[in-house]
Protein backbone atom coordinates (compact mmCIF):
# COMPACT_ATOMS: atom_id res chain seq x y z
CA UNK A 1 0.00 0.00 0.00
CA UNK A 2 1.20 3.27 -0.74
CA UNK A 3 0.09 7.04 0.18
CA UNK A 4 0.29 9.55 -2.50
CA UNK A 5 0.22 13.48 -2.22
CA UNK A 6 0.94 14.68 -4.93
CA UNK A 7 2.69 18.91 -5.12
CA UNK A 8 3.93 19.72 -8.34
CA UNK A 9 5.48 23.54 -9.02
CA UNK A 10 1.98 24.65 -10.63
CA UNK A 11 0.01 23.88 -7.47
CA UNK A 12 -0.04 26.12 -4.56
CA UNK A 13 1.96 23.79 -2.17
CA UNK A 14 4.73 24.20 -4.68
CA UNK A 15 5.54 27.94 -4.77
CA UNK A 16 5.92 30.24 -1.39
CA UNK A 17 2.71 31.21 0.60
CA UNK A 18 1.50 34.47 1.02
CA UNK A 19 -0.96 34.77 3.93
CA UNK A 20 -2.32 37.85 1.87
CA UNK A 21 -2.72 36.22 -1.26
CA UNK A 22 -4.05 33.00 -0.32
CA UNK A 23 -4.50 32.49 3.64
CA UNK A 24 -6.21 28.89 3.42
CA UNK A 25 -6.13 25.78 1.21
CA UNK A 26 -7.75 22.85 0.87
CA UNK A 27 -5.65 19.67 0.81
CA UNK A 28 -6.61 16.04 -0.49
CA UNK A 29 -4.58 12.74 0.11
CA UNK A 30 -5.15 9.34 -1.67
CA UNK A 31 -3.87 6.30 -1.06
CA UNK A 32 -4.26 3.62 -3.17
CA UNK A 33 -2.87 0.24 -2.92
CA UNK A 34 -1.45 -2.29 -6.36
CA UNK A 35 -3.98 -4.94 -6.48
CA UNK A 36 -5.91 -5.46 -9.46
CA UNK A 37 -7.99 -3.84 -9.58
CA UNK A 38 -6.42 -1.20 -6.99
CA UNK A 39 -8.43 0.31 -4.28
CA UNK A 40 -7.85 3.82 -3.07
CA UNK A 41 -8.98 5.80 -0.07
CA UNK A 42 -8.84 9.81 -0.12
CA UNK A 43 -8.72 12.13 3.06
CA UNK A 44 -9.25 16.23 2.54
CA UNK A 45 -7.51 18.27 5.04
CA UNK A 46 -8.06 22.31 5.67
CA UNK A 47 -4.98 24.39 6.14
CA UNK A 48 -4.70 27.54 7.50
CA UNK A 49 -1.34 30.03 6.63
CA UNK A 50 -0.44 31.53 9.72
CA UNK A 51 0.77 35.15 9.78
CA UNK A 52 4.22 36.47 9.79
CA UNK A 53 5.04 40.64 9.99
CA UNK A 54 6.56 41.29 6.67
CA UNK A 55 4.48 44.17 5.45
CA UNK A 56 4.57 47.44 6.99
CA UNK A 57 1.96 49.84 7.16
CA UNK A 58 1.01 51.86 4.17
CA UNK A 59 -0.30 55.17 3.45
CA UNK A 60 -2.86 55.50 0.36
CA UNK A 61 -1.04 58.96 -0.12
CA UNK A 62 2.76 60.18 0.49
CA UNK A 63 1.81 63.92 0.93
CA UNK A 64 -1.25 65.26 2.41
CA UNK A 65 -1.81 69.23 2.67
CA UNK A 66 -4.39 70.41 5.50
CA UNK A 67 -5.69 73.88 6.36
CA UNK A 68 -6.76 76.11 9.06
CA UNK A 69 -7.89 79.17 9.86
CA UNK A 70 -5.22 81.19 12.24
CA UNK A 71 -6.73 82.17 16.07
CA UNK A 72 -8.12 78.49 16.16
CA UNK A 73 -8.36 77.21 19.68
CA UNK A 74 -6.04 74.93 21.41
CA UNK A 75 -6.91 71.14 21.06
CA UNK A 76 -8.61 71.65 18.11
CA UNK A 77 -8.52 68.64 15.57
CA UNK A 78 -6.53 69.98 12.14
CA UNK A 79 -6.13 66.18 10.09
CA UNK A 80 -6.46 62.56 10.04
CA UNK A 81 -3.85 60.14 8.91
CA UNK A 82 -4.94 56.99 8.50
CA UNK A 83 -2.63 53.89 7.09
CA UNK A 84 -2.90 50.56 6.20
CA UNK A 85 -1.65 46.89 7.15
CA UNK A 86 -2.29 43.68 5.07
CA UNK A 87 -0.76 41.34 8.21
CA UNK A 88 -3.08 40.58 11.00
CA UNK A 89 -3.94 40.32 14.23
CA UNK A 90 -1.07 42.40 16.25
CA UNK A 91 1.33 42.61 13.06
CA UNK A 92 -1.49 44.56 11.80
CA UNK A 93 -2.10 47.01 14.87
CA UNK A 94 -0.35 50.53 14.00
CA UNK A 95 0.39 53.47 15.95
CA UNK A 96 0.96 57.12 14.75
CA UNK A 97 3.81 58.63 15.81
CA UNK A 98 4.97 62.29 15.47
CA UNK A 99 9.09 62.34 14.06
CA UNK A 100 10.89 64.66 15.51
CA UNK A 101 12.11 68.04 13.29
CA UNK A 102 12.16 71.47 13.98
CA UNK A 103 9.90 74.78 12.96
CA UNK A 104 12.59 77.77 12.81
CA UNK A 105 14.39 76.30 15.51
CA UNK A 106 11.16 74.94 17.58
CA UNK A 107 10.35 71.01 17.81
CA UNK A 108 7.12 70.31 15.54
CA UNK A 109 5.76 69.05 19.04
CA UNK A 110 5.06 72.23 20.08
CA UNK A 111 2.41 73.30 17.59
CA UNK A 112 0.85 70.12 16.64
CA UNK A 113 0.08 66.40 18.57
CA UNK A 114 -0.65 63.00 16.82
CA UNK A 115 -2.93 60.77 18.37
CA UNK A 116 -0.99 57.27 18.25
CA UNK A 117 -4.17 55.32 18.31
CA UNK A 118 -6.67 57.38 15.68
CA UNK A 119 -4.20 59.36 13.91
CA UNK A 120 -5.64 62.47 14.88
CA UNK A 121 -3.64 65.35 14.22
CA UNK A 122 -4.39 68.33 17.28
CA UNK A 123 -3.26 71.59 17.43
CA UNK A 124 -1.11 72.49 20.50
CA UNK A 125 -1.34 75.85 20.24
CA UNK A 126 -2.77 78.61 18.95
CA UNK A 127 -1.50 79.50 15.03
CA UNK A 128 -0.63 83.44 14.14
CA UNK A 129 -0.63 83.64 9.98
CA UNK A 130 1.75 87.04 10.45
CA UNK A 131 4.47 84.63 11.42
CA UNK A 132 3.75 80.95 10.54
CA UNK A 133 2.19 80.42 7.11
CA UNK A 134 2.78 76.97 7.02
CA UNK A 135 3.62 74.00 8.98
CA UNK A 136 5.65 70.39 7.81
CA UNK A 137 5.00 67.73 9.86
CA UNK A 138 6.54 63.74 9.34
CA UNK A 139 4.25 61.08 10.74
CA UNK A 140 5.36 57.54 10.96
CA UNK A 141 3.21 54.89 10.99
CA UNK A 142 3.89 51.56 13.19
CA UNK A 143 2.80 47.80 13.29
CA UNK A 144 2.97 45.78 16.10
CA UNK A 145 5.08 43.20 14.86
CA UNK A 146 8.60 42.05 16.07
CA UNK A 147 10.37 43.24 14.52
CA UNK A 148 8.17 46.43 13.88
CA UNK A 149 8.09 47.87 10.38
CA UNK A 150 6.80 51.33 10.10
CA UNK A 151 6.11 54.32 6.79
CA UNK A 152 6.27 57.68 7.18
CA UNK A 153 3.56 60.15 5.81
CA UNK A 154 4.31 63.82 5.19
CA UNK A 155 1.79 66.40 6.45
CA UNK A 156 1.73 70.04 5.41
CA UNK A 157 -0.65 72.35 7.02
CA UNK A 158 -1.61 75.63 5.55
CA UNK A 159 -2.31 78.44 7.96
CA UNK A 160 -5.38 80.52 6.91
CA UNK A 161 -5.74 84.22 7.44
CA UNK A 162 -7.65 86.29 9.53
CA UNK A 163 -8.79 89.48 9.30
CA UNK A 164 -7.36 90.22 12.93
CA UNK A 165 -5.14 93.07 11.88
CA UNK A 166 -6.06 96.29 11.09
CA UNK A 167 -4.21 98.98 8.61
CA UNK A 168 -1.63 100.58 9.47
CA UNK A 169 -0.93 104.48 8.59
CA UNK A 170 2.48 104.86 7.27
CA UNK A 171 2.51 108.23 6.15
CA UNK A 172 1.93 111.17 7.36
CA UNK A 173 3.27 110.53 10.77
CA UNK A 174 0.55 111.72 13.53
CA UNK A 175 3.04 114.28 14.29
CA UNK A 176 3.09 118.48 13.92
CA UNK A 177 4.19 118.56 10.52
CA UNK A 178 1.68 119.91 8.20
CA UNK A 179 1.11 120.26 4.24
CA UNK A 180 1.08 123.62 2.08
CA UNK A 181 -0.98 124.02 -0.89
CA UNK A 182 -0.53 127.05 -2.40
CA UNK A 183 -3.33 129.57 -2.59
CA UNK A 184 -2.83 129.59 -6.70
CA UNK A 185 -3.30 125.72 -6.32
CA UNK A 186 -5.06 124.61 -9.62
CA UNK A 187 -8.24 121.99 -9.48
CA UNK A 188 -6.25 118.14 -8.85
CA UNK A 189 -3.50 119.61 -7.32
CA UNK A 190 -1.73 116.59 -5.03
CA UNK A 191 -1.43 117.81 -1.81
CA UNK A 192 -0.60 114.46 -0.01
CA UNK A 193 -0.91 110.77 -0.28
CA UNK A 194 -1.87 109.28 2.30
CA UNK A 195 0.09 105.62 2.42
CA UNK A 196 -1.27 102.48 4.85
CA UNK A 197 -0.44 98.70 4.44
CA UNK A 198 -2.30 95.59 6.28
CA UNK A 199 -0.44 92.39 7.52
CA UNK A 200 -3.36 90.38 6.33
CA UNK A 201 -3.48 89.01 3.14
CA UNK A 202 -5.82 88.16 0.11
CA UNK A 203 -8.58 90.67 0.29
CA UNK A 204 -8.04 91.08 3.71
CA UNK A 205 -5.68 93.73 3.04
CA UNK A 206 -6.93 95.12 0.11
CA UNK A 207 -7.63 99.01 1.52
CA UNK A 208 -9.97 101.65 0.40
CA UNK A 209 -9.63 105.15 1.80
CA UNK A 210 -12.41 108.08 1.90
CA UNK A 211 -12.53 111.32 4.19
CA UNK A 212 -14.61 111.24 7.05
CA UNK A 213 -14.11 114.58 8.26
CA UNK A 214 -12.69 118.09 6.87
CA UNK A 215 -12.71 121.60 7.81
CA UNK A 216 -14.06 122.29 4.06
CA UNK A 217 -15.66 119.47 2.30
CA UNK A 218 -15.70 121.44 -1.00
CA UNK A 219 -12.13 121.74 -1.43
CA UNK A 220 -10.27 118.41 -1.03
CA UNK A 221 -11.11 114.61 -2.06
CA UNK A 222 -9.32 111.27 -1.37
CA UNK A 223 -8.38 108.77 -4.03
CA UNK A 224 -10.62 105.77 -2.94
CA UNK A 225 -7.67 103.54 -3.90
CA UNK A 226 -4.61 105.25 -3.97
CA UNK A 227 -5.07 107.35 -1.16
CA UNK A 228 -4.11 111.02 -2.64
CA UNK A 229 -5.25 113.90 -1.23
CA UNK A 230 -5.93 116.37 -4.27
CA UNK A 231 -8.06 119.81 -4.30
CA UNK A 232 -11.64 119.70 -6.15
CA UNK A 233 -11.59 123.43 -7.05
CA UNK A 234 -9.71 126.02 -6.95
CA UNK A 235 -8.37 127.74 -4.26
CA UNK A 236 -8.79 130.99 -3.06
CA UNK A 237 -8.98 133.89 -0.82
CA UNK A 238 -11.39 133.05 0.93
CA UNK A 239 -10.22 129.64 2.15
CA UNK A 240 -8.98 129.38 5.87
CA UNK A 241 -5.48 128.98 6.32
CA UNK A 242 -5.55 126.07 8.43
CA UNK A 243 -7.33 122.75 7.39
CA UNK A 244 -7.22 119.56 8.58
CA UNK A 245 -9.01 116.91 7.38
CA UNK A 246 -9.71 112.89 8.98
CA UNK A 247 -9.33 109.83 6.43
CA UNK A 248 -10.37 106.05 6.83
CA UNK A 249 -8.17 103.98 5.56
CA UNK A 250 -10.59 100.35 6.23
CA UNK A 251 -9.60 96.81 4.76
CA UNK A 252 -11.73 94.52 2.73
CA UNK A 253 -12.38 91.75 5.75
CA UNK A 254 -15.36 90.49 6.72
CA UNK A 255 -15.65 92.27 9.49
CA UNK A 256 -13.57 94.76 8.04
CA UNK A 257 -11.19 97.06 10.24
CA UNK A 258 -9.63 100.62 9.31
CA UNK A 259 -7.51 103.20 11.13
CA UNK A 260 -7.60 106.88 10.98
CA UNK A 261 -5.38 109.85 10.41
CA UNK A 262 -5.56 113.35 11.06
CA UNK A 263 -3.66 115.62 8.23
CA UNK A 264 -2.96 119.07 8.84
CA UNK A 265 -3.21 121.41 5.59
CA UNK A 266 -2.12 124.97 4.91
CA UNK A 267 -3.70 127.44 2.84
CA UNK A 268 -1.06 130.08 2.22
CA UNK A 269 1.64 131.17 0.07
CA UNK A 270 5.12 131.55 2.67
CA UNK A 271 5.60 129.74 5.77
CA UNK A 272 5.75 132.68 8.09
CA UNK A 273 1.80 133.29 7.38
CA UNK A 274 1.97 129.36 8.32
CA UNK A 275 3.72 129.30 11.56
CA UNK A 276 1.67 131.62 13.75
CA UNK A 277 -1.54 130.03 12.59
CA UNK A 278 -0.16 126.35 12.98
CA UNK A 279 1.57 127.00 16.58
CA UNK A 280 -1.81 127.28 18.36
CA UNK A 281 -3.44 124.80 15.95
CA UNK A 282 -0.82 121.97 17.08
CA UNK A 283 -1.84 122.93 20.56
CA UNK A 284 -5.25 122.67 20.08
CA UNK A 285 -5.33 118.63 20.64
CA UNK A 286 -3.37 118.86 23.87
CA UNK A 287 -4.86 120.87 25.64
CA UNK A 288 -8.46 119.92 24.81
CA UNK A 289 -6.62 116.24 25.97
CA UNK A 290 -5.54 117.74 29.62
CA UNK A 291 -8.83 119.57 29.83
CA UNK A 292 -10.75 116.63 29.82
CA UNK A 293 -8.34 114.70 32.15
CA UNK A 294 -8.46 117.31 34.88
CA UNK A 295 -12.05 117.43 34.75
CA UNK A 296 -12.11 113.93 34.96
CA UNK A 297 -10.21 114.03 38.07
CA UNK A 298 -11.79 116.59 39.62
CA UNK A 299 -15.10 114.95 39.28
CA UNK A 300 -13.68 111.77 40.77
CA UNK A 301 -12.07 113.23 43.66
CA UNK A 302 -15.25 115.22 44.26
CA UNK A 303 -17.27 112.06 44.29
CA UNK A 304 -14.85 110.52 46.54
CA UNK A 305 -15.65 113.06 48.89
CA UNK A 306 -19.27 112.82 48.79
CA UNK A 307 -19.42 109.16 49.20
CA UNK A 308 -17.13 109.50 52.49
CA UNK A 309 -18.97 112.15 53.47
CA UNK A 310 -21.86 110.64 53.27
CA UNK A 311 -20.65 107.84 54.68
CA UNK A 312 -19.39 109.22 57.92
CA UNK A 313 -22.89 110.98 58.23
CA UNK A 314 -24.78 108.04 57.88
CA UNK A 315 -22.22 105.80 60.80
CA UNK A 316 -22.61 108.48 63.22
CA UNK A 317 -26.74 108.70 62.61
CA UNK A 318 -26.11 104.76 63.39
CA UNK A 319 -24.12 105.35 66.45
CA UNK A 320 -26.22 107.67 67.99
CA UNK A 321 -29.41 105.84 67.97
CA UNK A 322 -27.80 102.63 69.39
CA UNK A 323 -26.69 104.53 72.29
CA UNK A 324 -30.52 106.34 72.33
CA UNK A 325 -31.77 102.76 72.05
CA UNK A 326 -29.74 101.30 74.92
CA UNK A 327 -30.50 104.07 77.75
CA UNK A 328 -33.98 103.69 76.87
CA UNK A 329 -34.13 100.02 77.65
CA UNK A 330 -31.95 100.67 80.93
CA UNK A 331 -33.43 100.98 84.40
CA UNK A 332 -30.65 103.38 86.15
CA UNK A 333 -31.71 104.63 89.85
CA UNK A 334 -31.77 108.09 90.71
CA UNK A 335 -28.89 109.14 92.97
CA UNK A 336 -28.59 112.00 95.22
CA UNK A 337 -25.32 113.76 95.42
CA UNK A 338 -23.82 115.60 97.89
CA UNK A 339 -21.01 118.05 97.82
CA UNK A 340 -18.75 118.38 100.87
CA UNK A 341 -17.68 122.01 102.24
CA UNK A 342 -21.02 123.77 101.32
CA UNK A 343 -23.23 124.10 104.18
CA UNK A 344 -23.99 126.04 107.52
CA UNK A 345 -23.60 123.84 110.45
CA UNK A 346 -24.86 126.42 112.86
CA UNK A 347 -27.18 128.49 110.78
CA UNK A 348 -25.57 131.70 111.06
CA UNK A 349 -26.07 133.11 107.62
CA UNK A 350 -21.91 132.64 106.86
CA UNK A 351 -22.60 130.45 103.63
CA UNK A 352 -25.64 130.64 101.40
CA UNK A 353 -28.29 128.07 102.60
CA UNK A 354 -28.20 126.34 99.55
CA UNK A 355 -28.04 122.73 98.43
CA UNK A 356 -26.54 121.29 95.31
CA UNK A 357 -27.57 117.68 93.64
CA UNK A 358 -26.54 116.08 90.82
CA UNK A 359 -29.42 113.92 89.55
CA UNK A 360 -29.13 110.79 87.14
CA UNK A 361 -32.16 110.10 85.38
CA UNK A 362 -33.14 107.45 82.85
CA UNK A 363 -34.97 108.00 79.80
CA UNK A 364 -38.06 106.49 81.32
CA UNK A 365 -38.73 109.24 83.18
CA UNK A 366 -41.26 111.98 82.29
CA UNK A 367 -39.95 114.99 83.67
CA UNK A 368 -36.92 117.31 82.78
CA UNK A 369 -36.37 119.61 85.47
CA UNK A 370 -34.70 118.51 88.46
CA UNK A 371 -35.67 119.51 91.59
CA UNK A 372 -34.04 120.70 94.91
CA UNK A 373 -34.82 122.00 98.43
CA UNK A 374 -35.19 125.82 99.40
CA UNK A 375 -33.23 127.10 101.91
CA UNK A 376 -34.21 125.99 105.73
CA UNK A 377 -32.54 126.45 109.05
CA UNK A 378 -34.13 122.50 109.74
CA UNK A 379 -32.31 121.65 106.43
CA UNK A 380 -28.65 121.54 106.50
CA UNK A 381 -25.73 119.38 105.72
CA UNK A 382 -22.97 119.28 109.08
CA UNK A 383 -19.60 118.47 108.10
CA UNK A 384 -17.04 117.76 110.02
CA UNK A 385 -14.17 120.60 110.52
CA UNK A 386 -12.05 117.62 108.39
CA UNK A 387 -13.67 117.70 106.07
CA UNK A 388 -13.71 113.82 105.63
CA UNK A 389 -17.04 113.62 105.80
CA UNK A 390 -21.21 114.62 106.14
CA UNK A 391 -23.87 113.42 108.30
CA UNK A 392 -27.72 114.24 107.73
CA UNK A 393 -29.76 115.93 109.81
CA UNK A 394 -32.62 116.26 108.41
CA UNK A 395 -34.78 113.09 109.00
CA UNK A 396 -37.47 113.72 105.87
CA UNK A 397 -34.43 114.65 103.35
CA UNK A 398 -35.95 111.47 101.50
CA UNK A 399 -39.33 111.93 101.38
CA UNK A 400 -37.78 115.69 99.88
CA UNK A 401 -36.36 114.39 96.80
CA UNK A 402 -39.31 111.65 96.30
CA UNK A 403 -41.78 113.96 96.22
CA UNK A 404 -42.58 114.73 92.65
CA UNK A 405 -45.05 117.93 93.21
CA UNK A 406 -42.58 119.42 95.95
CA UNK A 407 -42.24 123.15 95.75
CA UNK A 408 -38.95 122.99 95.99
CA UNK A 409 -38.37 123.13 92.17
CA UNK A 410 -38.89 126.98 92.96
CA UNK A 411 -35.57 127.69 94.49
CA UNK A 412 -33.44 124.94 92.73
CA UNK A 413 -29.85 126.10 92.21
CA UNK A 414 -27.66 124.29 89.50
Amino acid sequence: MSFTSPVSEDSPLGAVLDRESVSEYNITVVATDAGSPPLSSKRTFHLKVSDVNDNAPVFPHGVYNSYIAENNSPGVSIFTVTAKDTDSNQNARISYILEDSDVSGTPVSVYVSVNAESGVIHAVRSFDYEQMKQLRLVVKAQDGGSPPLSSNVTVIIFIQDQNDNAPQVLYPVQTSSSEMVPRSADVGYLVTKVVAVDVDSGQNAWLSYKLQKATDRALFEVGSQNGEIRTIRQVNDKDAVKQRLTVVVEDNGQPSRSATVNVNVAVADSFPEVLSEFTDFTHDKEYNDNLTFYLVLALAVVSFLFITCLVVIISVKIYRWRQSRILYHSNLPVIPYYPPRYADTLGTGTLQHVYNYEVCRTTDSRKSDCQFTRPCSQNVLIMDPSSTGTMQRMQNEKNILDEPDSPLEDHGVI
